[in-house]
């Protein structure tokens, strides 16, 4: 009978501090994320009297979508989400192919000083990037870059987090495989996109995931860089639309444009999300 009280006792304990180290701070940290995001998207339907109001109203009184149509008409949308398009998708590619090749000569190639090429790639994650503004503003300008698409995407171009995630997950692949390879005749550019490419596909995609999360994101660099509304990305529209919309009955109306300039990369994060956890399992064990 003791021995049963006992087994109660320890299962609730456990109970407990499951609860307590687990569920409470998930579910804690899960409303700090998404009460935010449920009160933009909320508000991007209320009218002015719903928003600016002393008595709080968590639902608007219906799905009117006169705010979306605002946002998209005071300013030039189309042209801002054709910008971020083209920005996110070469941008992002050319990061990615980049990491691919960069981790691949880290682990496959020899070469001098290899270790300490990949210490530098380190010390350059580390780095905020706010420390190469001034530089790649002075760089770029001089080079006729402002107002331009290219110049938004070129300083960005290298990716310290997708090389070392790499290099991470092709320290795990067999060298059997490779060795074998080599046997047959393949050179380094065959074993690369025949084999290790094929095998890293989950890391290979997060990569590109958190890239393109965060090309698509991305608003110091833009903001600084441009100053025309035809070369401007979402993000950066928004701050426009923010300087037109500034009283306080476009409240809704900048909600609307917030909504959709991150529901695109919700919608692709959400849909590939699984290929992030995977992808970072791969790499986080080296060999």
């Amino acid at each position: 009978m003791s021995t049963l009280t006992e087994n109660r006792a320890f299962t609730r304990k456990n109970f407990a501090a499951t609860l307590a180290g687990g569920y409470v701070p998930l579910i804690l940290a899960t409303l700090v994320v998404f009460l935010p995001l449920l009160w933009m998207v909320l508000s991007s339907f209320k009218q002015p009297g719903e928003i600016v109001t002393t008595e709080l109203k968590f639902l608007p009184e219906s799905l009117n979508l006169d705010n979306y149509r605002e946002a998209m008409t005071t300013v030039p949308f189309g042209q801002f989400f054709l910008n971020s398009v083209i920005v996110t998708a070469v941008g992002s590619t050319i990061k990615v192919t980049l990491a691919i090749l960069t981790a691949y000569a880290l682990v496959f190639v020899d070469f001098p000083y290899k270790n300490a090429v990949f210490v530098l790639i380190l010390v350059a994650l580390m780095v905020p990037a706010q420390v190469s503004i001034l530089p790649n503003y002075i760089l770029i300008a001089g080079l006729g870059g402002k107002n331009t698409l290219w110049g938004i995407i070129l300083p960005g171009l290298g990716t310290a987090f997708g090389t070392f995630l790499l290099r991470q997950h092709f320290l795990t692949l067999p060298g059997s495989i490779l060795e074998a390879a080599e046997l047959d005749g393949a050179g380094h550019w065959r074993r690369l996109w025949r084999i290790v490419v094929p095998v890293s596909v989950p890391s290979i995609a997060t990569v590109g995931l958190v890239t393109v999360v965060s090309e698509w994101n991305d608003y110091i660099w833009p903001l600084i860089i441009t100053d025309r509304p035809e070369s401007m990305t979402l993000p950066v529209g928004l701050t426009l639309l923010q300087n037109s919309e500034s009283n306080g009955a476009g409240w809704g109306i900048l909600m609307a444009g917030a909504v959709l300039v991150i529901l695109p990369v919700l919608v692709i994060f959400a849909m590939l999300q699984r290929y992030i956890v995977a992808g970072l399992t791969q790499g986080s064990v080296t060999g």
